[in-house]
């Protein structure tokens, strides 16, 4: 198991304030567990893994892998691997020899580490270069042999920073799944960076989702788009992202009225809420709620949707709409046929909605299906 303890990272630079990149980052990692940092550039996802690998200091706090501490160990006594998202490979080498560079340390046996180097190569496809130089390769062949050169390893810890980037949407779909069933089969502990939410989706166990160096969530996707934490993880995760709507609070018998607008109004029953829900709603003027587009059903309903755009995507139907003054984004399987200024009804339900507080934090979650 990885445990981060009260972690912060701050980068001094004279002449400039300094940069808190990582705050009080507390997270457990279960061994065999495969987990992604997801989140937007500057949030202190690569800052966090650089840590973890004795790349970067800990300015405080603690980081213990398999019950050891390593946050004072160099990078060589930690037994992690890592895959640079700027590959850092040895010019001189080849890739075989790049792959084969650690395994040579543990004194293994030629047939065993070319049987391993194979082995990797095979499975993200570059047994045709093994032979090449880096300085012959693309971008997208110097990334699949520095995932390689990491996968290759026998270690606690295997960290990826960005690890499929570079390569094309096709190939990247084929490793995504090879290397889930690597990990997987091999029960091996992986910590991914990535900025992509299929990505995340497809090969990690968990998310954890960070903004500003700090760890909004740490759960399943599933979890993650039924139950966000904050106003944050609601309208990050997802695609298209949730609808967010500001809406006047007003009490009524049995529970609350949330108006956001002339002709959309929610009737919120107390029996819905936790009693922490119904003070902060008893206590607020305005509060904002949200609905994913899959729960706005489209022609049925009291609402009406002035259509912006209708996008077929082979699948489903992406249709942004303006309603009572807002900009709303629905999603159905269903083919629509709706043109731009064409007004189509739609439902939105109070049971499909997400509450927020003044501070962001989520009181109440919508029902499940």
């Amino acid at each position: 198991m990885l445990e981060i303890r009260d972690v912060d990272k701050v980068y001094h630079t004279r002449g400039k304030p300094p940069v808190h990149a990582v705050r009080a980052l507390n997270m457990d990692v279960r061994t065999g567990e495969i987990v992604a940092l997801l989140g937007s550039s500057g949030c202190g996802k690569t800052s966090t893994l650089r840590m973890i690998a004795g790349f970067e200091s800990v300015s405080t706090g603690s980081i213990a892998l398999a019950q050891r501490p390593i946050h004072d160990l160099p990078p060589a006594r930690r037994r992690v691997a890592m895959a640079f998202e700027g590959y850092s490979l040895y010019p001189p080498l080849t890739v075989r020899e790049n792959i084969a560079f650690a395994l040579k340390a543990q004194q293994l046996s030629r047939a065993e580490i070319a049987s391993r180097v194979d082995s990797i190569a095979r499975l993200v496809e570059i047994e045709d270069i093994l032979d090449h130089h880096p300085r012959a390769l693309s971008g997208g062949q110097q990334q699949r042999v520095s995932l390689a050169r990491a996968l290759v390893r026998d270690a606690d810890l295997y960290l990826l920073d960005e690890p499929m980037g570079q390569l094309e949407p096709q190939l990247r779909a084929v490793l995504r799944g090879r290397i889930k069933g690597l990990l997987a089969e091999r029960g091996m502990t992986a910590i991914f960076v990535t900025h992509d939410q299929t990505e995340a989706s497809a090969l990690a166990d968990r998310i954890a989702v960070m903004e500003d160096g700090v760890l909004q969530q740490f759960a399943s996707e599933r979890e993650l788009k039924s139950r966000p934490a904050n106003l944050f993880v609601a309208s990050f995760i997802g695609e298209p992202p949730m609808n967010l709507l500001d809406t006047a609070v007003a009490q009524q018998e049995g529970g609350f009225r949330l108006s956001a607008g002339a002709d959309i109004a929610f009737n919120i029953p107390n029996q819905s809420l936790d009693p922490k829900a119904q003070q902060t709603l008893a206590q607020a003027e305005r509060i904002k709620v949200g609905i994913r587009p899959q729960r706005i059903a489209i022609g049925s309903g009291e609402a009406r949707l002035r259509v912006v755009s209708n996008q077929w995507l082979g699948d489903q139907s992406h249709i942004a709409g303006e309603c009572a003054g807002h900009l709303l984004v629905a999603v159905t399987s269903r083919k629509i046929a709706a043109r731009p200024g064409d007004v189509v009804p739609c439902g939105l339900e109070a049971g499909h909605l997400h509450l927020f507080g003044a501070d962001g934090v989520c009181i109440r979650h919508a029902e499940a299906r």
